[in-house]
């Protein structure tokens, strides 16, 4: 077991190196992109990516908090869903009115890996290997599709 500190710091360390491998990729429109905090533009629309003691995943989140409205943005990235699936190379879970690790209500799109452990070096590499072509991929399917889900 670690401690939190401890914890925290190997967390810390490999979303670092995740960066690492990653700062040197321009976007799909050929800019320099802040991948691990990316930007949809888009107010409630989020990619996220995690990883813990039991998995790694990467996630489009949409979080609005009138559920009436997230289920109209979920529905139409379902709209998208075989541009976006083309674009991934697979299919992603698709998940309507969910609770977060907070209670609130969230919907996801989202692929995961398991078992692995980010507290363990050794998994470093499956985790990279996973996350760095998911985020790259949804920025392509982002820079086509953003248009529709503006205003």
């Amino acid at each position: 077991m670690y401690t939190r500190e401890q914890a925290s710091q190997l967390r810390q360390q490999f979303w670092t190196t995740f960066g690492q491998y990653l700062s040197p990729q321009l976007s799909a429109e050929g800019w320099k992109v802040n991948w691990l905090n990316y930007k949809t533009g888009v107010k409630d629309v989020y990619f996220r990516m995690n990883a813990d003691n039991k998995r790694g995943y990467i996630a489009i989140e949409l979080t609005h908090p009138d559920t009436e409205l997230q289920q109209l943005v979920f529905e139409q990235f379902e709209e998208h869903k075989t541009m976006l699936h083309e674009t991934l190379g697979e299919e992603w879970e698709w998940v309507l009115h969910a609770s977060d690790s907070t209670g609130r209500v969230v919907s996801r799109i989202y692929k995961e890996i398991a078992p692995v452990n980010v507290f363990d070096k050794e998994d470093w590499p499956a985790l990279i290997s996973f996350l760095k072509p998911r985020i790259i991929a949804l920025d392509a399917f982002w820079s086509d599709a953003k248009y529709s889900f503006e205003g």
